[in-house]
């Protein structure tokens, strides 16, 4: 049976150390949290954000918008948060409304205050190893990793799924760990034949189930990136955990393991933006 990699475990280590750090600031560090609409899945998360800010005594700068905001209507609000002194971090709750200009807004962001890491200048930065800041949930991953001593120099590392704001950062991030990284997707042929090659397989395409037994090296390392709903409305990944847990050395179970890293590498930005980390 594979190892638990237990992210709600490692998330609360790191909390834990944030607070001490704020603790001793004279000016507490604050994250603009900005939600437009009434996704419901959105709220969660919002909410989940507000409380680990409230544990890591990062100020949360809450803005509830109506889902008929306006483009302009958002840009306003960045430019009065690009120059709150009070906010050093802005995040912008994704996905916005379809008749919102998503890519205005997030360039709208003050690439210093841009803490998930969306906006071109810090892709950019990324991208070449000089980071302002790392795309949350790459980074989140990539911390676990580490916390339970798994090198990837060397490794064959697949990815599955190609979004900007997981797949894409998460192939470049194993690669500058001189990961050996092959990026598969849905026009990928024999998918399966790809994933059997990983020593460390990354599921991060939003299918439930996607990866099976069948399709994992015996030993390898699985990430679940997935968040999905199953036909009772119970949260599970992209990866069939009960039949994978079996052969994988290591595994992360949905939720709890993913999901609680890339909240504390927000909070990790925030405290980086205010100049302490």
């Amino acid at each position: 049976m594979a190892i638990l990699l237990d992210g709600k475990a490692i998330a609360a280590k790191h909390k834990k150390e944030i607070a001490k750090i704020v603790g001793g600031m004279a000016r507490k560090p604050g994250l603009a949290i900005v939600l437009v609409g009434d996704d419901p899945a959105s709220q969660v998360y919002v909410k989940w954000k507000i409380r680990d800010c409230e544990e890591c005594g990062i100020t949360p700068h809450a803005h509830y918008l109506p889902a008929a905001t306006t483009t302009e209507e958002l840009l306003a609000l960045i430019a009065k948060l690009n120059a709150d002194s009070a906010v050093d971090g802005i995040l912008c709750q994704l996905p916005l409304p379809k008749h919102i200009d998503e890519a205005a807004v997030l360039q709208a962001i003050d690439p210093r205050k841009d803490v998930d890491c969306f906006h071109p200048e810090n892709v950019g930065l990324f991208m070449i190893g000089r980071p302002r800041f790392w795309p949350g949930t790459p980074a989140g991953v990539m911390l676990l990793l580490e916390e339970y001593g798994i090198d990837i120099a060397g490794k064959e590392c697949v990815v599955v799924g190609r979004s900007n704001i997981v797949g894409k950062p998460q192939a470049m991030l194993l690669l500058q760990k001189h990961g050996t990284v092959t990026v598969a997707h849905s026009r990928t042929k024999d998918l399966a034949e790809v994933t059997r090659r990983a020593d460390i397989l990354v599921a991060a395409v939003g299918v439930l189930h996607l990866i099976t037994a069948d399709m994992v090296k015996p030993g390898a390392v699985v990430i679940d990136v997935g968040m999905n709903k199953t036909s009772d409305g119970k949260l599970a990944g992209d990866v069939d955990f009960e039949g994978v847990e079996k052969v994988a050395s290591y595994i992360t179970p949905v939720p709890g393991g993913v999901g609680p890293m890339t909240r504390v590498m927000l909070m990790k930005h925030t405290l980086a933006a205010a100049g302490r980390l």
